[in-house]
């Protein structure tokens, strides 16, 4: 059929690429194989005979997957393959084979020769190439989804958000009369006081608490983190029906953790589609977020989330020198901490540092603040105030034992926690009382 110089020319430029190669006399079925497939050796397939289409319909069953045995009978019907090869130049299919026990994936790829006279029939493996193709589509996709989900949170982000608004201007615009949506708009309260005084990690937790406290409250509902401290809910279905109830359930909620500051503080607006106002989705959204600030003027003017601390002015001032002493000093305290309550008070000048954990669990307007020991005594449980003040005195005088400083507090919500200070005096050198200070444990 072929010279043996051709055979090896073709048989080595096709064994690179092809697992097997059959060169078929179109006419006669003719055929000689070119490159010996390696993944059907158990078959012991002649190398050459008279009808290469009956020869590979005969074998067929044998290795083959059920559900792709029809494909490849026809792959091997002469005439459908003549005709396909003759009109195109070439033909290719995928299929799976069945070699003990485990899956293949090839591809079958005939192609025409010049002469017009001839077939080549080739195979080749693509299991390698269907896992990269796959592990690339995977990557894509989460790429996709990266681009669209909010990675503090886990919720969709701002460009997801804004994908929304495109989908539902084109459904505005249609004129959809059975368009019913609204549009919560979410403010984080005190972030920016939160990183200042506690760090960013802990500004990301504040972030993700108030995450959850809004889809716990629309639980049916898509969730946008829009901004920095900012969530959008977009609210259909049931979560639209009952929504006033929803939103006031986590107004509540909000205004329950500025009264106790157990949690975050979230100022929120809603609105609902209008069709005879509302030109496209920005036009919603813009009525929730003027609704959201009317909220947020209700936490700053005389909403319960407020502090009623006040701060005592003092006639002369800490220098500059003196409160660096005292950062340092607290600073070192801070490092050996373990968690508790840090506080150091400047004797000289009544100044004092608490911890930023000590300021908000206690609704204090600062970290620094004058005459706070007087200010502390309102929090000391009335029945332990008379032993606190003794016992505090004794300390600073040099004459009591910090161990027998034990005394209940409250919190803001009303409760009462046990506190243990671990306090120490600093004297100058002339043996004055400095600094007081210590560790406080809450129990």
């Amino acid at each position: 059929m072929i010279d043996q110089t051709a055979f090896n020319l073709i048989a080595e430029t096709f064994a690179s690429h092809y697992d097997s190669v059959y060169y078929v006399d179109a006419e006669s079925g003719n055929y000689t194989v070119l490159v010996p497939s390696q993944i059907l050796t158990k078959l012991n397939l002649p190398n050459e005979g008279e009808d290469f289409f009956a020869m590979a319909k005969a074998n067929a069953d044998k290795y083959v997957h059920p559900e792709d045995l029809d494909l490849v009978l026809l792959i091997h019907d002469k005439e459908t393959i003549v005709e396909k090869v003759s009109k195109n130049g070439s033909y290719t299919v995928g299929c799976r084979l069945i070699i003990d026990g485990k899956t293949i994936h090839i591809r079958h790829v005939d192609m025409l020769c010049k002469d017009k006279k001839h077939i080549l029939f080739c195979t080749e493996k693509i299991d390698d190439e269907l896992l990269e193709k796959a592990a690339q589509q995977e990557k894509l996709q989460n790429a996709e989804r990266k681009i669209r989900l909010d990675e503090l949170t886990g919720i969709k982000n701002k460009n997801a958000f804004m994908e929304l608004g495109d989908s539902l201007d084109e459904s505005i615009r249609t004129v959809d009369s059975d368009l019913k949506f609204g549009i919560v708009i979410c403010d984080v309260n005190d972030l920016k006081r939160y990183n200042d005084m506690r760090g960013h990690s802990f500004g990301d937790e504040f972030i993700r608490k108030a995450c959850r406290m809004i889809c716990e409250n629309f639980p049916n509902s898509q969730i946008y983190r829009i901004g920095g401290d900012e969530f959008a809910v977009y609210l259909t279905g049931e979560d639209y029906e009952i929504r006033e109830e929803l939103l006031e359930n986590l107004r509540r909620e909000s205004y329950a953790n500025g009264r106790s500051r157990s949690g975050p503080v979230i100022a929120t607006g809603i609105t609902v589609f209008d069709p005879a106002s509302d030109a496209k989705f920005s036009d919603v959204v813009k009525k929730a977020d003027l609704d959201m600030y009317k909220n947020k003027k209700m936490f700053k003017n005389g909403s319960p989330a407020n502090r009623t601390a006040t701060v005592t002015k003092v006639e002369i001032p800490i220098p500059d020198g003196r409160k660096r002493k005292l950062d340092a000093m607290f600073g070192a305290l801070l490092t050996i901490s373990d968690g508790g309550y840090v506080f150091l008070n400047d004797l000289r000048y009544d100044y004092s540092r608490w911890s930023a954990a000590l300021v908000d669990d206690y609704g204090f307007e600062s970290e620094y603040m004058y005459h706070v020991g007087k200010m502390w005594q309102d929090y000391v449980h009335p029945d332990d105030l008379e032993k606190y003040t003794e016992i505090v005195d004794s300390i600073i005088s040099g004459r009591g034992d910090p161990k027998d400083l034990k005394y209940r507090a409250r919190r803001p919500d009303g409760t009462y926690v046990v506190l243990q200070p671990r306090a120490f005096v600093l004297c100058d050198d002339d043996g004055n009382p400095e600094y007081y200070g210590g560790i406080i444990i809450q129990h």
